[in-house]
């Protein structure tokens, strides 16, 4: 008899069960937090380049695209940090770290979900495949970046920027001025949360050896913090100028600014806990903006009320 005759119905299907559980935590299925960092100034930048008024279409690919990278991504860093994890504390119980899967599985998950990602872009014109390219070329490679780069969260901020000039260049086929300005002022954004979700695992990494924004920064960790923030909404203030954005987006940016006043309190102390809060604050930042942004076009088509989109 077959080890597989042999083995209770039960029993295989709590082994499938383990096996797809552990797959959807390598893709952080459970934690959307990544996702929607991702995606909240992507659909910005969508509302921005199409004035107010992109296709559901389109915003369906960009959502989905959004997700399936970001969790190409993870399959890929939880593979390049398979040696380091299981010696962090927050990324000890892991799939890869705790052995529940081989790291080619890791491997073959992100290029299946890396390929659906680009099967959902052929749609659009030639320059914004052709942009593809280097944004995955850029994931594959950000997760070794720890290993001699002494700020990484400078290269996950081009990373997690490149759906913004995406979506311009789905719109127009190229990237106008405001999609670059965009990207520039996503960036400022990224690495300032990124440092704080750095600053968690700061003690960790500096046993293992790793380089991370929050080490190089040293006691100007807080500072550099709240200089990114600083920059990321003054540039956005600018680009509501230069783009005729209105109240309700300033509010968005009001709504922004007074959360990134709330992550200095968190992070002041450097305490692990109020670090991590502070990172996945920022999803309600984002989110602030993105809302701010939605609201100010929609009101601006509407007969009234008209003050408000004055």
């Amino acid at each position: 008899m077959n080890d597989q005759a042999a083995t209770p119905p039960q029993t295989r299907w709590a082994k499938i069960a383990a096996r797809l559980d552990a797959y959807e935590r390598l893709i952080r299925l459970d934690k959307p937090i990544g996702t929607l960092l991702l995606l909240w100034p992507t659909l910005t930048a969508l509302w921005v380049a199409t004035s107010g008024a992109p296709s559901w279409v389109i915003i369906g690919i960009f959502t989905l695209g959004t997700l399936l990278m970001r969790s190409a991504g993870c399959a890929m860093n939880d593979y390049a940090d398979r040696n380091f994890d299981a010696y962090v504390e927050r990324t000890r119980s892991r799939p890869l770290a705790r052995h529940e899967i081989e790291p080619w599985e890791a491997l073959a998950l992100a290029a299946a979900l890396a390929l659906c990602a680009f099967l959902l872009i052929v749609r659009f014109n030639r320059f914004t495949i052709l942009l593809s390219i280097p944004g995955l070329l850029i994931a594959i490679v950000y997760p070794f970046f720890k290993r001699f780069f002494a700020l990484p969260q400078a290269f996950l901020g081009v990373a997690f920027s490149f759906g913004i000039p995406m979506a311009f260049a789905a719109v127009y086929g190229t990237v106008p001025a405001a999609g670059w300005w965009l990207f520039a002022a996503n960036f400022f954004w990224v690495v300032a949360y990124d440092t704080e979700y750095a600053m968690v695992d700061r003690d960790d990494d500096v046993k293992l050896g790793l380089r991370t924004s929050a080490i190089a920064l040293g006691r100007f960790d807080v500072l550099a913090v709240m200089l990114c923030y600083a920059v990321y909404l003054g540039l956005l203030m600018w680009i509501g100028r230069t783009q005729g954005l209105g109240p309700f987006f300033y509010a968005g940016l009001l709504v922004a600014s007074l959360l990134a006043l709330r992550h200095f309190w968190l992070i002041r102390a450097r305490e692990r806990a109020g670090c991590f809060r502070a990172f996945l604050g920022n999803h309600w930042l984002g989110l602030a903006i993105f809302a701010g942004t939605v609201a100010d076009y929609f009101f601006r088509a509407q007969p009234w009320p008209r003050w408000l989109a004055s």
